[in-house]
């Protein structure tokens, strides 16, 4: 079930992020540097929309869907915990952040992805538009972007 977030979430959303990194191998001092960067503030919920997934109560994932000007929004975090990662929570996640971006008259979604994610990004449509260097020396992020002809 996905629902809205609340802020009273936010440390568990923050953890779900931080843990959900880990899961790819990152080295505990590169989460630790992403710890900034990965939590989840009072300024998100006023900027954002987030949502939750539940399984049993539980938060299982999450996204934070930010609308930047009257064309595009975009995806700044999706992220499973791991013991919920390969269930299809994520894509279940990313139908519902495409359904809210088409309902609000969106053209673009953005995501600025992990090198990790990027294959599933493109199995659901997004092109990759560019690439970022990230703060790992010779780790670039894809930047993609998917497009909603109905709202162009």
């Amino acid at each position: 079930m996905i629902v809205k977030a609340i802020i009273s979430d936010a440390k568990q959303l923050t953890e779900i992020a931080l843990k959900s990194k880990a899961f790819w191998g990152y080295s505990d001092e590169i989460i630790e540097s992403w710890r900034e960067d990965l939590t989840i503030t009072a300024k998100m919920y006023d900027d954002s929309n987030i949502y939750k997934y539940f399984v049993d109560d539980k938060i299982a994932g999450f996204y934070i869907l930010e609308r930047v000007n009257i064309r595009t929004s975009v995806l700044h975090f999706l992220f499973i915990s791991p013991e919920f990662i390969k269930q299809g929570i994520g894509k279940q996640l990313l139908d519902h952040a495409i359904a809210y971006c088409i309902e609000g008259s969106s053209a673009i979604l953005n995501v600025l992805s992990d090198p990790n994610a990027e294959a599933f990004y493109i199995k659901q449509g997004f092109k990759v538009i560019a690439r970022r260097e990230s703060s790992i020396e010779g780790r670039f992020l894809p930047e993609m972007e998917l497009e909603f002809p109905e709202n162009m």
